[in-house]
């Protein structure tokens, strides 16, 4: 049974974390890959206002090899990375495990969401980060089939819930709101309008299910 974990980890505590503490107000986003066994992350994805006083800081750690801008869409600008050696920490740890990275972004420290094969190799990815002092706080663990469906439950379409993933990522919903809804439309490749039917037909379908359906539910 596939076992799906979140944790939060100290940027400093782990390399690919620590590339990115001397690049002030950046947010970082890892594409959605399996690390291979024995190799740190190639790409990924960087927000911030100043993407060269970024880069020279990215270049200038130790552990960075060559930097390469591969595209920019919007305010992000995906990289490929190049590092210099093998490094064990966290990500290597993540491809020991055959874990499989569904969600990894930062601001200040680093959120994850990894997939496992089972139980098992959930708990050889935790006792690695033991061995080698990286301090992964745990904040939930559950099964594919909990998640698919808790999605089900809702009603929400795939594609209102992909259109609310990825307000929620890019901070639409923020106050100030840290995108447009027609940079969200971008990113899907659809029309503005089309973006803002998707996100308020499935923020009216979640409130209706959470919201209606629990005082229905209640005694009275």
């Amino acid at each position: 049974m596939s076992i799906i974990a979140e944790f939060t980890v100290p940027s400093s505590e782990f390399v690919f974390g620590d590339v990115f503490t001397e690049a002030p107000d950046t947010t970082i986003e890892l594409e959605r890959i399996v690390p291979a066994t024995g190799s740190m992350m190639p790409y990924f994805w960087v927000r911030c206002d100043d993407p060269e006083e970024v880069e020279r800081a990215i270049r200038a750690h130790p552990a960075v090899h060559d930097l390469m801008r591969l595209d920019s869409v919007n305010d992000y600008a995906l990289y490929r990375a190049t590092w210099d050696g093998d490094v064990h920490d966290l990500l290597y740890g993540i491809g020991e495990a055959d874990g499989v990275i569904l969600e990894a972004y930062s601001t200040d420290s680093w959120f994850f969401r990894l997939r496992f094969p089972n139980h098992d190799a959930l708990a050889e990815f935790y006792n690695f980060c033991t061995d080698h002092e990286i301090s992964v706080h745990l904040e939930r663990v559950y099964s594919l089939s909990e998640h698919v469906n808790s999605g089900r439950q809702l009603g929400l379409t795939p594609e209102q819930r992909t259109a609310l993933v990825l307000a929620l990522n890019r901070g639409y919903f923020d106050t100030p709101s840290e995108a447009s809804l027609s940079e969200l439309g971008a990113e899907l490749g659809i029309t503005q309008q089309a973006m803002s039917k998707r996100i308020r037909g499935g923020t009216k379908q979640v409130l209706t299910t959470v919201l209606l359906d629990s005082v229905e539910r209640a005694p009275r």
